[in-house]
């Protein structure tokens, strides 16, 4: 089975008259000299910035160098960087932030003609603000792990000691699971594959959780790990269960998208009859293959949905084992749950 800040706030120094409360004197560093066509905007006095963020030490700093926002906007166009008064207004009052390249250039600059200590400014920017549907996307519903693995206190444990990331940083765009079932009538392989996106920027990692059949001896062990590579990996023999660290080929930035696919090698037991996997998020398309060895396939299977939590089928549907001793359930637009195949030799 399977599953799936506030930053210190820099107190800002400003060029020019000691503070007006007596005090530590303060370390005057000299403007930047700019091109002749740009003047050094230099503020006339200077006050600690309160404890907010970006915003509101953006705006401190405009309010005491007296200048203006187009005296700025001019400024930064003489140093190649061109921001509109309309931005620069947004940015002081928090109805955006500086995200792209261009505007952190930008925020660097205004720390030099506003004569604020290096990254006084941009250490106060937070990560980026989802937008459109990545936004949408960072807002659906996502279960906690009680909610989709009810009384396994292990799962917690372990989601816990390894720090597991938010459920919503990865959009969930297709998993594909094929199981195998041998001639013993034993499931012995599980393949996985999954295409994820980014709902912030800087994802690098993910946790999957498997869990072996009650009559299994041993734990389901992650293998073949293709497109990342395998971090931690904590087991619980008592229980069978396997939780693992996945690391992404590269840290992915909002609405990056990675493939990435492993095996799963499961510990031997008695016959089994069932694969399932929880849902704890959306998922766009998911692909549950199941393989019968030719020598045992199944008198009868059929797949079933449960909601999250119940103990009993909502959906149960009679599949079809073809030529290839395979069956198969499509589920698109797959919503949090579980959702398997389950079959009968007689």
């Amino acid at each position: 089975m399977a599953a799936q800040q506030p930053q210190d706030s820099a107190r800002l120094r400003l060029v020019g008259s000691r503070p007006e409360a007596p005090g530590p004197p303060v370390t005057v560093r000299p403007p930047v000299p700019a091109p002749a066509a740009a003047p050094v905007l230099v503020p006339p006095g200077g006050r600690p910035a309160p404890a907010g963020g970006f915003a509101d030490a953006l705006n401190l700093a405009i309010e005491a160098s007296g200048l203006s926002l187009d005296r700025i906007r001019a400024a930064l166009a003489g140093r190649g960087v061109r921001v509109s008064v309309t931005t620069l207004s947004y940015w002081r009052r928090g109805r955006s932030q500086p995200e792209r390249a261009s505007s952190l250039r930008a925020v660097h600059l205004l720390e030099e003609l506003l004569g604020l200590p290096h990254s006084s400014l941009s250490a106060l920017l937070g990560p980026p603000r989802p937008r459109g549907r990545w936004a949408a996307a960072a807002n659906t519903c996502h279960l906690g792990l009680e909610d989709v693995w009810p009384g396994e206190a292990n799962i917690a444990a372990i989601f816990a000691e390894l720090d597991a990331p938010p459920a919503g940083e990865l959009e969930r765009l297709s998993i594909h699971d094929s199981y195998y079932v041998d001639a013993e009538r034993r499931g012995n392989l599980l393949r996985m594959r999954q295409v994820v996106r980014a709902t912030v920027g800087g994802v690098g990692r993910c946790l999957v959780v498997h869990m072996a059949d009650e009559e299994a001896a041993g734990c389901p062990e992650v293998t073949s790990v293709r497109h990342g590579r395998l971090g931690r990996v904590r087991r619980r023999p008592e229980a069978g269960l396997t939780v693992a660290e996945l690391m992404l080929d590269r840290p992915l930035g909002l609405g990056d998208s990675t493939v990435f696919e492993y095996e799963v090698e499961i510990p031997p037991g008695g016959p089994t009859t069932e694969y399932s996997r929880r849902f704890a998020t959306p998922v766009r398309e998911y692909v549950l293959q199941v393989h019968f060895d030719p020598a045992a396939v199944p008198a009868h299977c059929e797949r079933y949905d449960r909601e999250v939590g119940a103990d009993v089928d909502h959906r149960r549907e009679q599949l079809w084992i073809g030529a290839s001793a395979s069956a198969h359930v499509l589920a698109p637009d797959q919503q949090p749950g579980h959702i398997g195949i389950r079959w009968e030799w007689s």
